[in-house]
């Protein structure tokens, strides 16, 4: 039973992985938090497209995030000093000069993104210039949730309702609510979720982030009256906002 669980968990990423580009293996030295590690190259490796609970790492007045411990945890049992291969399917470095990569265990294959979001240890944390296989990432993470394993069982990470965004600027969040209005404004667009869109919930897409969901053939003006899932840095502009810079941002929750 085991055998085959593992064989199943190695088959499912297997459909996108020609979006990914393999260059190069190295061993890990060591793991920094839950989604980052060294390796014996000398580089530093950012799992691209997960966030993982964060520890302080010498900042000042930050707070460690709950089980930030254990992810760093998993992250360790799953790669510590094993051999990885490296993918991309974006930018391949960040402006911290780390790889942005996906990994791969030489000796069984097994896609370290996959696992750590299968176990509940991170959430989907994409960007316009890197968005391969985030669809796949995004069904490991929503069966992690339904779960309620490792984060999903912890009240910091539940998915908000767009009434309380307010509450939570300046943090990372998945967000929830039927749109009310969505409208074009010359060079942007915004999702509305209540009447008063000076005060309450809005998503905000600019030109560039149009151009992007218009090469996916989604028209974010069309989303009135639909159910959402929205994730990302909640800022405060003419109340809580979101940016959606890209189409795999935004879940519609209902057709």
């Amino acid at each position: 039973m085991l055998r085959l669980a593992l064989l199943l968990l190695l088959l499912l990423p297997l459909p996108a992985q020609a979006e990914l580009v393999r260059d190069g293996v190295a061993r890990v030295t060591s793991v920094v938090d839950g989604d980052t590690l060294l390796l014996d190259t000398g580089r530093e490796v950012r799992l691209v497209g997960l966030q993982a609970p964060k520890l302080p790492l010498g900042r000042r007045n930050f707070q460690s995030w709950p089980l930030a411990e254990d992810a760093k945890a998993a992250l360790e049992e799953l790669t510590q000093d094993r051999a990885l291969a490296l993918s991309y399917g974006g930018a391949r470095q960040d402006r911290h000069n780390r790889l942005l990569a996906h990994l791969h265990r030489s000796e069984d294959g097994l896609w370290i993104q996959g696992e750590m979001l299968r176990r509940g240890m991170a959430r989907v944390y994409s960007f316009p210039d890197n968005r391969a296989v985030v669809g796949q990432m995004l069904a490991l993470e929503r069966a992690a949730r339904a779960a309620r394993r490792g984060i999903w069982g912890h009240p910091y990470y539940r998915v908000l309702d767009h009434t309380e965004a307010g509450r939570f600027i300046d943090s990372f969040q998945l967000v929830e609510g039927r749109v009310l209005a969505a409208q074009r404004r010359g060079n942007r667009a915004y999702l509305n979720f209540d009447a008063d869109w000076r005060s309450d919930f809005t998503v905000a897409l600019d030109n560039r982030a149009l151009r992007l969901f218009e090469q996916a053939g989604i028209d974010p003006t069309e989303m009135a009256g639909k159910k959402i899932r929205i994730r990302g840095w909640l800022k405060s502009f003419n109340g809580p906002a979101i940016d959606a810079t890209h189409p795999e941002q935004i879940e519609v929750l209902d057709e």
